[in-house]
């Protein structure tokens, strides 16, 4: 489903009443998404500032509340705050009472499957897991980042079908992840995700103190070609001097690490060691090359071995 379907919903009468708990980047943005479904988002809930301008710009004219007051007044509940805080709030929202029977409560935590709404099911209510593989801006162009995105869904087996609806109404793609694999589902897309902004803005740091006036511009063409071909071909896309056993290369690029931006050695050694062993694995570098680049690696180039560490 696309989102230039969505729009045909939107003639559709409201089917659920929606609420978001916690209103940061993603809660808006799936509330948004819902309602382009035919759904009425009804109440928001935010304590910081910046969470009430999201709010206000994401779902205009939605009332900010309590979290009580949300599952009050909406059918469907969207629970979407930090991983750390979802266990106490579904434990805090249960003991209170405000939970109602029949009601559907998602969380969109990736660390977690169904089972951490284990407390609200005892009370009646409908547990979902739905975690976006999005990042977020807390604007309106998530919406449309939606389309496409796959969603990573636990549930109960008598819910499958209704957590898989909602996630295409969004405009995304449902996939199954079993409650146990949740944690290291999770952990691939940090990897991927998480650790590629901090590779990213490490690398236009580097480029600024090289005298690129433009790291952004430069990196662009890079990195994308770069992401297409490891998306195409996996290991097979390796390239660079780690993949090809310039040890040489390697020594000198991390002598002027630890010169300009001592803080960046530790990180580079570790890809740098990591990409050595799926090069080796891959054939693509060869065990006699290896030897010297894997001497670099472990002892930080001229440094000591414990300055590696």
């Amino acid at each position: 489903m696309t989102t230039a379907q969505q729009p045909d919903h939107k003639d559709r009468p409201a089917r659920l009443t929606v609420g978001v708990v916690g209103a940061g980047r993603v809660g808006p943005t799936l509330a948004a998404s819902l309602q382009l479904a035919g759904h009425r988002p009804v109440a928001v809930s935010g304590v910081s500032d910046a969470s009430r301008r999201r709010a206000a710009l994401m779902l205009p004219d939605v009332p900010v509340v309590t979290p009580e007051d949300v599952l009050q007044r909406a059918d469907l509940v969207l629970l979407t705050v930090p991983d750390d805080t979802l266990p106490g709030l579904v434990e805090g929202l249960a003991e209170t009472g405000a939970v109602r029977p029949g009601q559907l409560l998602v969380h969109t935590s990736g660390r977690y499957g169904a089972k951490v709404l284990n407390p609200a099911l005892r009370a009646g209510a409908l547990p979902l897991a739905l975690h976006p593989a999005m990042t977020f801006t807390g604007t309106p162009v998530d919406v449309q980042r939606l389309a496409g995105c796959s969603f990573g869904v636990t549930a109960p087996e008598e819910l499958r079908l209704a957590a898989e609806a909602l996630v295409i109404e969004m405009g995304g793609e449902p996939e199954w992840i079993d409650e146990e694999k949740r944690p290291l589902y999770h952990a691939a897309l940090a990897l991927g995700a998480n650790h590629l902004v901090t590779l990213v803005a490490q690398a236009m740091e580097l480029l600024r103190s090289a005298g690129v006036a433009a790291p952004d511009r430069m990196l662009g063409p890079l990195l994308g070609a770069a992401l297409d071909n490891a998306l195409r071909s996996g290991d097979a896309a390796l390239t660079g001097p780690v993949a090809r056993g310039d040890a040489g290369t390697v020594a000198a690029h991390v002598t002027e690490l630890r010169r300009h931006a001592p803080q960046t050695v530790a990180g580079y050694l570790a890809m740098a060691r990591a990409t050595a062993d799926r090069a080796l694995a891959h054939g693509l570098l060869k065990p006699e090359l290896a030897e010297d680049l894997l001497g670099v690696l472990a002892t930080g180039t001229n440094g000591s071995e414990g300055d590696a560490r």
